[in-house]
């Protein structure tokens, strides 16, 4: 590891992630005194600690390690990840892996006839929703809003909300959460 900058690569990635190292410190359960020593190269964690801290802030050792990090720029079904939940009626698929380190999560939302997403507390952010088929209605706070396919929406999620499929067939939205939410 002679000659890597460990710390100024861990700094660089923190402040990439909008993170305070008492922030970081607070994540990786170190104290804010070890990430400023090894931030300034005065100490080496662990590789335990590393993969720790790297966690926190969205990569891993390899690519932590890997200079020549190739960016995906295009994604296949082979990339995808699909969570069913039979019971609810309801499939997500994450069309981008490991959203969470990004601004915004896209996924493709199904929803059985009648079935509903589960109610989302408020946060911060943004959400826009394109119906790709089917008919839903939109939950936020005492509102409802419908949508049907070729429809949009597009709100603030400061108040309680969710999707229900008010039609008789599957319906289908790509929504994009930002931040990641999903």
């Amino acid at each position: 590891m002679s000659g890597f900058a460990i710390g100024a690569k861990i700094r660089n990635l923190r402040i990439k992630n909008r993170l305070t190292q008492e922030e970081l410190a607070n994540r990786s359960e170190l104290s804010k005194g070890f990430i400023s020593q090894l931030e300034s190269e005065q100490t080496s964690p662990s590789i335990a600690t590393l993969m720790d801290i790297l966690e926190c802030l969205g990569t891993n050792i390899r690519d932590f390690f890997n200079d020549a990090k190739d960016e995906k720029i295009v994604f296949t079904k082979d990339d995808y990840f699909v969570k069913v939940d039979e019971a609810a009626g309801t499939s997500i698929t994450w069309v981008v892996p490991n959203c969470q380190k990004n601004d915004m999560e896209p996924i493709i939302l199904e929803l059985a006839p009648g079935a509903c997403t589960e109610e989302d507390d408020p946060h911060s952010g943004e959400e826009f929703g394109y119906v790709l088929s089917g008919r839903i209605r939109i939950h936020i706070g005492d509102a409802k809003y419908k949508a049907k396919s070729g429809e949009s929406f597009y709100f603030s999620p400061d108040k309680l909300h969710y999707l229900e499929n008010i039609g008789s067939g599957l319906a289908k939205v790509l929504w994009i959460s930002t931040p990641p939410s999903f």
